[in-house]
This record gives structure tokens, C-alpha cells and sequence, in this order.
């Protein structure tokens, strides 16, 4: 048995070893058929392979469209004209200043929900809502979930060796909570509304958050029924938020004389109304781009009726 080595300036330094014995022997250059015969052999198995990788592949013409997330009422008229309505196994970011309708909009949407007869949960990361405000927007607190993360526990202090803490370790031990009680409602599921309330987290401690816990939360929430709201200062999920909402106080705000108080001072008002200013700066569930629409609209104190 002999052999032949070949180097070619094609190959590029590669060498090939052709067998004299075997069926592609030195003969077959010899004869021009059989020569062409074998150069056929390794083009037609490229074009059997490529046609076979083709085959597999779908057209972009006969791709499903991933259908558009059902929407339900935010519980307030204006946001749902702008926007169409909170998506359901979507994150949705509320996000604004203080007092710029953020806990209004909450309110709203718990009110909505209820009425649904959906259950809900807040995890208030700064231990900030109030009952009574809640039973006044009409939620029946029955149907309310509500994780307190603003206080120590005394085993948590105990272990970290916490006398007094400080108000960055209290905020990162706040932050810590929420995000293991979002992980926990989420994994257990059966709720309607659950919303992450950050707005009392310093922007630094919840920008601490990382894009794969938003990435989570929103894989987690998605083929479900579950609206997930998170109520931030800052808008901080990055491109996990289906929908992003701007809000921001207008400036106009309306006043009464206090009327009905015996030792009343003459210079006294009452806050009634607060015109309010929302704007979509994402929105994921529409197949169109976002246009920089805004709306405004009043947001009424419990006590002007």
C-alpha cells in the first residue's frame, strides 16, 4: 500500500493523502468521467444538506405573532384612554416624583381589581400605605395582601448585630425583603394585582436592584393573569417593563376655606383636587411605536367628597 502526499497553494498549507488502492485512486484522475464524478459527490452532498437545513427553517411569512397581553381597567377613565389598560403577565412601571398621583393610581387600580373580585398584594417596601385611604378608594381589604418590609425582625437584628441601624442598612434590608416576598407571590400565584411599592427606597439603594431580578419577575409573571405594578421614583426595570408610565403634578391645585371648624384660622384652605399629568414613555403591548402622548386629570381628596 502506497501513498501520496499533495500540497497545493489553495489549501493554503494543508496537505491531503490519497490512497492509490482505494477507489479514488491515482486511475481516476486518469479518466475524465470518473474525475468528474467525484468532484459532483461532495457538491450535491452540500445542496442535500442545504436544502435539508432550508427545510427546517420557518419563513418569516408563516411566523405566529406572539398575541398582544389582555388589558384591564387601571380604575381610572383618562389612563386607560392613553394607554388601553394595565397588561396582564406584564411588568408595568408607575413612576414619578412625590406627590404626583403615584399612590392615586395604585389606589385606582386595588379599587378596579376588587370590583373584578380579584385578589391583590402590596409589598410596601417603606411601610407607607394606609389602611383607611385604601378602604376609602373602595377596596375591600378582605382581598388585600399587605407585606410590611419597614420594620427589623428581632432574629434578623439579632444575627446582624443590628443595635440601632442606620438608614442605608435599614433601606437595604428593606429592599432585601421586598424582593423575596415578590419572588414568593409570584412563584405561588392565584392573585390579580400585585404591586411593589419602592417609592420610600433611596434611588440609589433601588437602582441596586440587577436587570436579571426584573428579567425574573417579569418571566415569572408572564402567562399568567397577574398585573405587576411596581411604583418606583425613578423608572429602573430597564427594557423588562412592558409598559412605562410618567407621572407628574401640573402645578394646579384646588382649595376651600375651612368651613366647618369652630377655632378656624382666617388664612386656612384644604386641599380638594390635584391635577395630575401622566405620559407613556414605553409600551410594549401595542404593534405600533410610542407616540409621546399626554393626559391630565384630577385626583380628589377622600375628604372633598
Amino acid at each position: 500500500m502506497s501513498t501520496a502526499v499533495i500540497s497545493t497553494s489553495a489549501a493554503q498549507g494543508r496537505f491531503f493523502i490519497f490512497d492509490e488502492e482505494s477507489d479514488a485512486g491515482s486511475h481516476a484522475f486518469h479518466d475524465p468521467e470518473r474525475a468528474s464524478s467525484y468532484i459532483r459527490r461532495p457538491q450535491s452532498a452540500i445542496r442535500n444538506q442545504k436544502s435539508e437545513i432550508l427545510s427546517s427553517v420557518t419563513p418569516a411569512l408563516r411566523l405566529s405573532v406572539r398575541p398582544a397581553p389582555e388589558v384591564v381597567s387601571s380604575g381610572i377613565a383618562a389612563i386607560d384612554t392613553l394607554t388601553g389598560g394595565l397588561p396582564r403577565g406584564c411588568l408595568t412601571e408607575i413612576f414619578g416624583p412625590a406627590s404626583s398621583g403615584r399612590t392615586t393610581l395604585l389606589l385606582a387600580a386595588l379599587a378596579a381589581a376588587a370590583r373584578r373580585g380579584e385578589f391583590c398584594a402590596i409589598v410596601d417596601a417603606g411601610d407607607a400605605l394606609d389602611p383607611q385611604s385604601v378602604a376609602a378608594a373602595g377596596v375591600d381589604l378582605n382581598q388585600l395582601l399587605w407585606v410590611r418590609c419597614g420594620e427589623h425582625s428581632p432574629q434578623s437584628s439579632l444575627l446582624q448585630g443590628w443595635d440601632s441601624p442606620t438608614e442605608t442598612i435599614s433601606s437595604e434590608h428593606r429592599l432585601e425583603q421586598l424582593l423575596r416576598v415578590a419572588d414568593l407571590l409570584l412563584e405561588s400565584g392565584g392573585f390579580g394585582l400585585i404591586a411593589l411599592d419602592l417609592c420610600d427606597l433611596p434611588p440609589q439603594t433601588a437602582r441596586r436592584i440587577p436587570l436579571a431580578t426584573w428579567f425574573r419577575f417579569r418571566r415569572a409573571v408572564e402567562h399568567t393573569p397577574t398585573v405587576l405594578l411596581a411604583i418606583e421614583r425613578q423608572a429602573i426595570a430597564g427594557s423588562c417593563s412592558s409598559l412605562r408610565i410618567n407621572l407628574s403634578a401640573t402645578g394646579n391645585r384646588k382649595r376651600e376655606q375651612i368651613t366647618n371648624c369652630e377655632m378656624k384660622p382666617t388664612h386656612a384652605h384644604l386641599l380638594t383636587e390635584l391635577e395630575i399629568k401622566a405620559e407613556v414613555v414605553r409600551s410594549r403591548v401595542e404593534r405600533k411605536p410610542v407616540c409621546s402622548t399626554e393626559i391630565t386629570f384630577a385626583s380628589k381628596t377622600a375628604w372633598a367628597g
